[in-house]
């Protein structure tokens, strides 16, 4: 029979208690989510609190799904307190990839706003839309026509000023939650220690080992990361984030002990 470990079970609990409270007592999302570095509401201890909020109970289903099945292996292997140190090192690591890459893009949008700002035209406002907001061109395309009809009207010169602002201050204030980090750098330390093992999965009709599957999975990370399609709203840079930060602190503990732990 399956029977948990400690930790595991722990933080199991953490992270349910935490979506209940969320989601039915108090919204911690304001205070607790990662927020961008160019955000006001931005607070280092962000990193931490992040971990413990998810947006949905499917978001919350899928993390602890993860960390039941991969989790107790590891830390019987580990012991207690070098699973915790793992969980967090990873989870802070996702975080922290996630916001440097966030801080590019975010920094990109406001010279991109900043410019439009100080000289709004049609053209412009299209050049904008099609580089920074594509899934957003469509939804406005009569205000765009409109404008190009009414280039000096200068109410549709501030409606489209307002709207490249508001759509900054949208993007800079979008918040980050989820365990997924963690639950991703556990996912590669069980591919990189028991790379041989045959995992079945729900969606495979076949078994696959580890190794491979952490390897198609992190691959399909990358690529939808550099997609960066509109509509997604998964944070793929903070999967390989955990994956990259498991991956070196796996070396480096390898590097300090012939048999690794």
């Amino acid at each position: 029979m399956f029977s948990l470990t400690p930790v595991v079970r722990n933080l199991l609990i953490l992270n349910v208690a935490f979506f209940l409270v969320d989601i039915y007592v108090i919204n911690l999302t304001p205070g607790f989510a990662l927020r961008s570095f160019m955000s006001p509401a931005f607070m280092p201890y962000q990193f931490v609190t992040y971990m413990f909020l998810h947006g949905n109970f499917g978001h919350l289903l899928s993390n602890m799904f993860g960390l039941f099945i991969f989790g107790p292996l590891l830390e019987r292997v580990w012991g207690p307190k070098r699973f915790v140190f793992f969980y967090f090192f990873t989870g802070i690591g996702a975080g922290l990839l996630f916001s440097g890459i966030n801080y590019f893009e975010i920094s990109q949008l406001r010279e991109a706003a900043q410019t439009y700002t100080a000289y709004p035209t049609p053209d412009g406002l299209i050049d904008f839309l099609s580089q920074h907001a594509k899934g957003f061109y469509q939804a406005n395309l009569d205000f765009v026509n409109q404008f190009e009809e009414n280039p000096t009207n200068p109410t549709y010169i501030k409606d489209s000023v307002d709207f490249v602002n508001a759509l900054y201050q949208r993007e800079v204030n979008i918040p980050m939650v989820g365990a997924s980090g963690a639950i991703f750098g556990i996912l590669m330390a069980f591919g990189l220690l028991f790379p041989n093992t045959e995992l079945f999965l729900l969606f495979f009709p076949f078994p696959i080992k580890a190794k491979y599957f952490v390897t198609f999975y992190g691959l399909y990370e990358l690529y939808a990361g550099i997609q960066n399609a509109q509509s997604d709203n998964v944070a793929h840079f903070a999967h390989l984030g955990g994956m990259l930060f498991a991956f070196i602190i796996l070396q480096y503990w390898n590097s300090q002990s012939k048999k690794f732990y």
